[in-house]
């Protein structure tokens, strides 16, 4: 064989690998899963009405608020808007699901850090397809909420992990775990009204030690959103959270989906691993009981 044809070929494959190896780098996205946006030395209280007004300076929606762990330390604020709803119906398998926003306000040793839920992880993880053929519109919503936030604070501080744009929207802890398409039916009702009906009602009694924090109602399209508080001290935020990251507080509250009249809810294996990426297989066996814990209190108010 001629050499110089030989030695043009080994180095145009080089060429194509080295090319392959830096392109891979260059169009991978990580996307983090929390920013931290402020540290501020006001009351809880005081620092959750900031948030509230700057969110709703651009045009969101505040749906309520609560305390995890009934904890005094922490709040979580969550909130929507218009054009974010209208992208979430697009995507028919729970995308309402990305159509609550969360902040954190968590106080330690005399100091509140306000953390964001990134939108765009949520996004990208729970609307398919659809996060990218609507992702202006998203980026948008995305930077009216940290512009909002640019009122409080500057840090800007990813943090809590970070997993590649493009595998969010597959996104599983390891093998043979669910996905986001892999969820639990909780109840079957006659009708939305009665599924409505019956929740609601669970809620407002506080069944299992719960707490109605929002709640997300589009009776045109039959689809309601529950954020439910899990305060159950033994099986609920008091018992999971100090284990894997009270840091994380922003990934709550837990939500029920009742989409017609099916209630169903994100797999516990899949949620929690989601909002805290960087679990070791030895945090996630602590908390091994977490996901069925959930389940159950879920299914409870769905009787």
């Amino acid at each position: 064989m001629n050499t110089k044809l030989h030695s043009r070929q080994l180095i145009f494959t080089l060429i194509v690998l080295f090319w392959g190896i830096y392109s891979q780098q260059l169009f991978a996205q990580e996307i983090p899963a929390y920013f931290k946006v402020a540290t501020l030395t006001s009351t809880i209280t005081d620092a959750r009405q900031s948030v509230e007004q700057a969110i709703e300076s651009k045009g969101f929606q505040v749906l309520g608020s609560y305390s995890p762990e009934n904890n005094e330390n922490m709040t979580v604020v969550t909130f929507t808007r218009k054009d974010l709803q209208t992208v979430c119906l697009k995507q028919t398998d729970r995308g309402m699901l990305a159509a609550v926003l969360k902040i954190g306000l968590f106080r330690k040793d005399g100091t509140i850090t306000v953390s964001v839920l990134n939108p765009m992880y949520i996004f990208y993880a729970y609307l398919g397809k659809q996060a990218f053929e609507n992702k202006s519109i998203l980026e948008t919503v995305s930077q009216d909420v940290f512009q909002a936030m640019q009122q409080i604070g500057s840090l800007m501080e990813p943090f809590g992990g970070a997993i590649d744009r493009d595998d969010l929207g597959s996104y599983h802890y390891m093998a043979f775990m669910p996905y986001f398409d892999d969820p639990v039916k909780l109840k079957t009702f006659t009708s939305f009204e009665e599924g409505l009906s019956i929740i609601r009602k669970n809620l407002q009694a506080g069944k299992g030690q719960t707490k109605s924090v929002y709640e997300l109602v589009l009776p045109e399209q039959k689809i309601a959103v529950f954020g439910v508080g899990l305060l159950e001290p033994e099986k609920g935020e008091a018992h999971f959270m100090p284990i894997i990251g009270e840091d994380h507080l922003a990934a709550l509250p837990y939500e029920i989906i009742l989409q017609g009249k099916a209630a169903s809810m994100l797999h516990g294996k899949y949620r929690i691993a989601l909002h805290w990426p960087e679990l070791s297989m030895g945090e996630f066996m602590k908390i091994m009981s977490a996901p069925g814990d959930i389940e159950s209190m879920m299914k409870e108010l769905t009787q």
